[in-house]
């Protein structure tokens, strides 16, 4: 198990050596806009590229948005068996076995806070449980619309794509299921940023919120965690139960959720496609997701370039 009150790795400062050639032992890869292509799918390059930085003894590490279950064909791919950080850093688990290593909890009444109002508001909760041995991943309101039938923006969308793997539960925001590690709601973007603003003041300081748009939907998510989860905290924790330092990790990413891993890394890199305000916060700006950056990146950290 990685423990949550397992010490961050120590810091970074303006007088740490960064994580570049010789220096990286950890390569932190966000994989929608990163690692996957504007396809969605990983090429070659990247995959030979992944396996090159492992050879050299670089641990290479999954951070990622998505579900646990969503990454195991991404791990599979490019050959990692070991822990993958996924739901932005609240759960953690590793491909070889499928053993949870952490799984964040709320504060007590906070999710039901943060549920009651995302209903309130005329927004659709899912919530997810750590529930991949049962067949399942997550827990929602109302069933998807019929098959052949139009697919609504929204969360309509993303339980049209994903109903085999839903429990569907209509007092979902009276009674939550036990063991709830994140969740999200869907909808237009000035809604979302609203729906944020609105559970930063419902519960200040008690949830790790962020508002981002998935290359895979139409709509933007409103992505919901306890305090203090982020990217990074599953990220360093990992690193630490490696004996890992923060100026030995190399995070990569192109969204806002991986604003938290780009600046406490030792390196922190933005692809080309990323949002401005990723490449603000990097240390480097390398090419997009399909023309090379991850081979870049590996080529940069192994000395090439």
């Amino acid at each position: 198990m990685i423990d949550p009150a397992t010490p961050e790795p120590h810091p970074v400062t303006d007088d740490t050596p960064r994580a570049g050639p010789g220096r990286c032992r950890l390569l932190a890869l966000d994989i929608d806009g990163t690692v996957s292509n504007s396809c969605h799918e990983i090429d070659d390059d990247t995959v030979s590229a992944v396996l090159r930085a492992r050879a050299a003894g670089i641990v290479v590490l999954l951070a990622t948005g998505r579900r646990y279950r969503d990454v195991l064909p991404v791990a599979a791919r490019l050959g990692l068996g070991g822990p993958v950080v996924t739901a932005s850093g609240a759960l953690v688990k590793r491909r070889a076995d499928h053993a949870t290593l952490f799984r964040a909890e709320f504060d007590p009444g906070v999710l039901g806070d943060a549920v009651a109002l995302v209903v309130a508001r005329g927004h659709d909760p899912v919530v997810y449980t750590d529930s991949f041995a049962e067949g399942f991943d997550f827990h929602c309101r109302r069933p998807p619309e019929p098959a052949g039938g139009r697919t609504a923006s929204g969360v309509a969308e993303y339980l049209a794509r994903n109903r085999h793997l839903a429990r569907i539960d209509p007092d979902l925001h009276v009674a939550l299921p036990a063991g709830v590690f994140a969740g999200f709601t869907m909808g237009a973007h000035d809604e979302m940023l609203a729906l944020e603003r609105a559970l930063h003041e419902r519960c200040p300081g008690r949830l790790a919120l962020h508002v981002i748009r998935s290359p895979r939907y139409r709509d933007w998510m409103c992505e919901i965690a306890p305090r203090g989860v982020t990217k990074w905290s599953g990220v360093a924790g990992v690193a630490a139960a490696t004996g890992i330092a923060a100026a030995e990790v190399c995070a990569v990413g192109d969204d806002v959720n991986d604003l938290p891993m780009i600046r406490a890394a030792g390196l922190g890199v933005a692809m080309g496609n990323a949002v401005d305000e990723v490449k603000d916060a990097a240390d480097v700006v390398v090419a997009d997701h399909d023309h090379g950056g991850i081979a870049e990146v590996v080529g940069m950290i192994l000395g090439d370039r």
